[in-house]
């Protein structure tokens, strides 16, 4: 009888493990399907469906893991291909954009160059008092104040103001002062996102009349011109531009980094097999 009822019970077992089995497998069989049709979140929740659902079902989970990287990869080449293509529209932008820009770079010492505006370059701006843009070649604004005077000021903030609304930096954390033939010469930076939104009002009242005051142990006052409004706008759509590109340029490295540790992976895994 005890025999009997082994059998019986070992029977039992046998079909159970067959049945979940077969569930398995029809679950790993709509995630190859999804995975065909290019779903690949069904594809993915289906293979996850089976580790959680038929932890003892060797063959279809095994099966699933070699899926999941098929999927993983095939994931990673479709975000590969979509952020070249907006990559080459930016750069594109960029190039379209470049030509109204004077690239100032020491090729000797310097990576980075900074783009300025004609109208802001030295040569035409000197003893000038006013605010200066510019943008590196990754996409980093930065604001420069310089006041030129007969004495010093000793500014480190600038406030900029409409008749009914204005904004200011805070002090900066960047500034120097110096002289030239009896001028004295002050110059702070401000960084695009640490400025006080001082940028963003000139653009946003570039076709206003704006006060730019020069905040120290002493305070000057002058009227920002057309060219600097417009030169303060133009800076900042290239900025936008090149650091639309910088991080493209990035999340493209970290795609093929992820696409080469799945191939990696998938060619251990085919080596352990054969």
């Amino acid at each position: 009888m005890k025999n009997v009822l082994l059998f019986i019970g070992l029977c039992l077992a046998c079909l159970a493990c067959t049945d979940v089995e077969k569930q398995a497998a029809e679950r790993l069989n709509m995630a190859q399907q999804a995975f065909a049709a290019g779903d690949y979140n069904e594809a993915k929740l289906q293979i996850d469906s089976i580790k959680i659902l038929y932890p003892k079902a060797y063959n279809a989970r095994k099966a699933g893991i070699g899926l999941m990287q098929e999927v993983e990869l095939k994931e990673q080449e479709k975000t590969l291909a979509y952020l070249d293509s907006l990559l080459s529209t930016k750069q594109a932008e960029f190039n379209a954009m470049k030509g109204k820009f004077v690239l100032e770079k020491d090729q000797e010492y310097e990576a980075i160059g900074r783009y300025l505006h004609p109208s802001q370059v030295i040569e035409k701006n000197l003893n000038r008092s006013f605010l200066r843009f510019q943008v590196d070649e990754r996409g980093a604004m930065s604001m420069t104040s310089i006041y030129c005077g007969s004495r010093n000021i000793h500014h480190t903030a600038v406030k900029v103001s409409t008749n009914d609304s204005f904004a200011q930096t805070p002090p900066s954390a960047d500034s120097y002062e110096t002289s030239n033939l009896g001028v004295q010469i002050e110059k702070a930076d401000y960084k695009l996102g640490q400025d006080g939104n001082v940028i963003g009002f000139i653009c946003l009242n570039k076709e206003r009349n704006i006060k730019v005051e020069f905040v120290g142990e002493r305070s000057y006052s002058t009227q920002m011109t057309q060219a600097d409004r417009q030169a303060a706008d133009l800076v900042y759509r290239l900025s936008q531009t090149l650091s639309a590109i910088t991080q493209l340029n990035k999340e493209i490295d970290e795609a093929k980094q992820k696409i080469a540790f799945i191939e990696k992976r998938m060619e251990e895994r085919a080596h352990h097999t054969n």
